[in-house]
């Protein structure tokens, strides 16, 4: 196996890992602390973030069968910081309340956005 493709199914299990263990911290030790609004938030942050560890196991998966890896390789990158900056500043706005902080999270989709269309390119080039 390639060592990107490890690096990437590596990656994507220990961030699925890490949005189940944020969504059940969410789900029961936040509920009570947290407003509605600010718990909405946290929802969202762990949606994306494992639809986005899906993505990084795509990722990984895909680079054992085309033939350039080097799309998916920043396909991979643009989606752990779009991961990092998106979903963690909605974590760190939902439990620090500073919403200052959601001046980041466009950064992040945009990285996301970014990811997804370099996977595409990744698949169309073959």
């Amino acid at each position: 196996m390639p060592d990107y493709a490890r690096r990437f199914l590596f990656l994507a299990a220990l961030a699925g890992a890490l949005a189940v263990v944020l969504g059940a911290f969410g789900a029961h030790a936040l509920k009570a602390r947290l407003d509605e609004p600010m718990l909405a938030v946290w929802q969202t942050a762990v949606q994306y973030h494992f639809w986005h560890a899906l993505a990084l196991g795509l990722i990984g998966l895909l680079a054992l069968h085309l033939r350039d890896a080097s799309w998916l390789m920043r396909a991979g990158w643009l989606m752990l910081a779009g991961l990092l900056l998106f979903s963690g500043s909605l974590y760190a706005m939902a439990l620090t309340g500073t919403r200052a902080l959601g001046m980041v999270t466009p950064f992040g989709g945009l990285a996301f956005i970014a990811g997804w269309l370099a996977l595409a390119w990744a698949i169309r080039r073959g």
